[in-house]
């Protein structure tokens, strides 16, 4: 694809879930459904997606490098939702 459409994410929400992914999806779920696993689920949002990932006056590099950081938390509570959905 060329152009802007080349950019957006295929939906991939009717797609089958291959075993691997699904395996992966369960293992996210184990480790974060303990109590353990849950503070520091709790502590990794807490510093990531509840903070603002940019400030009026830094530099515009410091969000994005934030965004990264949120969509690694992001991609943790998408595994579980998704294993427990499973």
């Amino acid at each position: 694809m060329e152009g802007w459409d080349g950019l957006r994410e295929a939906d991939t929400s009717t797609l089958p879930v291959d075993q691997k992914a699904h395996d992966l999806d369960t293992n996210f779920v184990r480790c974060f459904s303990t109590e353990a696993g849950q503070e520091v689920l709790a502590y990794l949002k807490a510093v990531t997606i509840d903070q603002a990932a940019w400030y009026p006056g830094e530099d515009p590099s410091h969000g994005f490098a934030r965004e990264g950081q949120n969509s690694i938390v992001r991609e943790i509570i998408k595994r579980i939702e998704r294993g427990r959905n499973a």
